[in-house]
């Protein structure tokens, strides 16, 4: 009997573009989530601009280069330490971040995002956390990628016939997918201590650092066997997770699997601690990794039969209405070979030219122009479908004609705009020497990783320490590693006006009290400063107590005159260290810098 007659069962195993490949959908999402956290990100720190990163804040350029700045680490923003330079640097930051968003000129505005963003970190270290670092980890291995291959102005303006692939293997997809694991696998390695792996105490004493917890902490304290079963979960989906990415069958069921169990994971540590940006920086790195049969899924649930029988005319009269049309089809999710030139359909033709419109829209015989085809369109977009009935309300459409109006003026800014952009193909497999740099990269990233875990068995050489440095690959993820911090509390800062006035710098001027806050997350004004804050605390940063110091009073003697100035003041702060089963520690008042506003007098 021949195996024809009985056939052996086969199993679908993964190709190697599946196990370390990425959709260029996924990547378009992932760009996406990256712009997003960085616009969020500038807007965040904006408010603080003055006090973080001029001359006249908490760390003045002089200190740092001289003191604590590595040779190897550059700044753009050092160049000056005025307020208004630095507001420029963020107002140039901001505008590439859209220019990265919605996808045009898609690598070159990832690399001036990376310059400003690595730059800005560089100015000062004192305030970041591991959310930063993997952020501008994340949008360097961004640089390799065709991260504007969909939904972006260059998808909608590729000129090249070819089409696209659902998905792409390169140095740069490896080196990413490595990266991302790489967070997991050595934070695991770096949780170290007994309490981790075998009394299961840490995700305890993570909740009790008041610094970081949130109204849910206390709650979910009140629940030993559950922090007991989280502590464990942690370790072992940390430890392990990442391998089912690379699982060769069922894949794609693995990956989803993975992914949303790391995007739970970090929906927890939200609830429970105040983070910043770090589970939205992990959350966006996790999303990349959606197979292409996740994608295949989910536009069949949403695509609309009825899309077939669309066709988007529009005045081929002027070239320009046909790029807008392209562009609006991709950020709406549209095929883009819906729009077709008014001129192959003479009745329509003479349509937009009666109506005076930039597009018109049949579907079944029914027509729609100007601001009612746009209505219609969202109709069918997976995205926008739900934004319809707002764009129906009657003071939205009257808007939306009148913008429509615009659109059709070919004197108009926007139209001037559209005119100048470029059609340009769209190239996203990657050169050999990119491939190969990315695999070195990702190569003196492990070496560095390595060190952290023990710096004697693992030197770096120095071209691997210069290169890191120079492009801020440099990473240690030691998040609560070997073990989360025992030392808590809060601050209470008593400053003497020169009318003897006592008050509470901490507290915004308030009468000075050493009772302890009823959230003591919510003392800081926002987590860059609450991460200096806790910096600052720590003995291997008390050389930054006096900068911080004299900020203090720079910023409140530039605001007061005469006798409300600040003459002298104590940071002090109060210790609390985490006891074992839920013991009630006493609480130790601990003087750590002693400023003088103006020069101490001589008795």
């Amino acid at each position: 009997m021949t195996s024809r007659e009985h056939p052996l069962p086969t199993y679908s195993l993964a190709t190697r573009e599946q196990l370390f490949g990425l959709d260029l959908r996924s990547l378009a999402l992932f760009r996406i989530g990256l712009a997003l956290i960085i616009i969020v990100d500038l807007i965040q720190r904006f408010p603080y601009l003055k006090a973080h990163y001029t001359d006249f804040g908490l760390l003045p350029r002089g200190p740092l280069i001289e003191k604590f700045l590595n040779p190897w680490v550059w700044s753009l923003h050092l160049f000056s330490g005025n307020v208004l330079f630095q507001g420029l640097l963020f107002t140039v930051a901001f505008i590439f971040a859209i220019a990265l968003l919605i996808g045009y000129r898609t690598r070159l505005f990832t690399i001036l995002s990376w310059v400003l963003l690595v730059s800005l970190h560089s100015r000062n270290h004192m305030i970041l956390n591991a959310g930063d670092v993997e952020l501008r980890l994340l949008l360097f291995w961004g640089i390799f990628l065709p991260l504007g291959a969909h939904y972006s102005v260059d998808s909608a303006l590729n000129s090249s016939s070819k089409p696209l692939p659902k998905s792409i293997i390169s140095g740069a997809t490896i080196a990413l997918t490595l990266q991302v694991c790489f967070v997991y696998w050595f934070t695991a390695v770096l949780k170290s201590h007994p309490m981790w792996w075998e009394d299961g105490s840490a995700v305890y004493y993570a909740l009790n650092i008041d610094q970081l917890a949130t109204p849910l902490s206390s709650l979910m304290l009140q629940f030993p066997k559950l922090l007991i079963f989280a502590n464990f979960a942690t370790l072992w989906v940390e430890l392990l997770g990442p391998f089912l990415l690379f699982l060769p069958i069922k894949n794609s069921f693995f990956r989803c699997l993975t992914i949303f169990t790391f995007v739970g994971l970090h929906i927890g540590f939200r609830l429970g601690l105040v983070l910043g940006l770090f589970p939205y920086v992990c959350i966006v790195s996790w999303l990349v990794f959606l197979p292409s049969d996740f994608w295949d899924w989910l536009s069949q649930k949403l695509k609309s039969q009825e899309t077939k029988s669309i066709k988007i005319y529009y005045n081929s009269d002027h070239s320009t209405y046909q790029k807008i049309l392209y562009l609006l089809c991709s950020f709406l999710c549209l095929p883009r070979e819906l729009v077709v030139s008014a001129k192959t359909q003479p009745e329509i033709y003479t349509a937009i030219q009666t109506t005076n419109s930039l597009l018109l829209v049949e579907n079944q015989g029914n027509q729609y122009i100007q601001f009612q085809a746009l209505i219609h369109l969202c109709s069918f977009s997976p995205i926008f479908r739900p934004l319809t009935f707002i764009l129906s309300l009657p003071i939205i459409t009257n808007l939306g004609k009148k913008l429509s109006s615009q659109l059709n003026n070919i004197n108009s800014n926007f139209y001037q705009l559209i005119s100048r952009l470029q059609y340009r193909p769209i190239q996203v497999y990657p050169t050999n020497y990119q491939n190969i740099l990315a695999l070195l990269f990702i190569a003196f990233v492990f070496i560095w990783n390595l060190h952290s875990i023990s710096p004697e068995v693992f030197p770096i050489p120095k071209i691997v320490r210069a290169t890191n440095l120079i492009l801020r690959l440099d990473q240690k993820w030691s998040m609560f590693a070997p073990y989360p911090s025992l030392e808590d509390g809060w601050y209470v800062i008593p400053g003497k006006l020169k009318n003897g006035t006592e008050i509470d710098l901490f507290q915004n001027a308030q009468p000075v009290t050493w009772d302890k806050p009823l959230l003591v997350s919510s003392t800081y004004p926002d987590e860059r400063w609450r991460k200096y804050m806790m910096n600052i605390w720590l003995k291997g940063y008390a050389a930054y107590r006096l900068y911080y110091g004299q900020y203090l009073c720079r910023d409140w003697n530039s605001k007061h005159q005469g006798e409300e100035q600040l003459d002298t003041f104590e940071i002090y702060f109060m210790l609390e260290k985490t006891l074992p089963n839920y013991q009630t520690p006493e609480v130790e008042k601990v003087m750590i810098h002693r400023h003088y506003c103006f020069k101490k007098s001589e008795k």
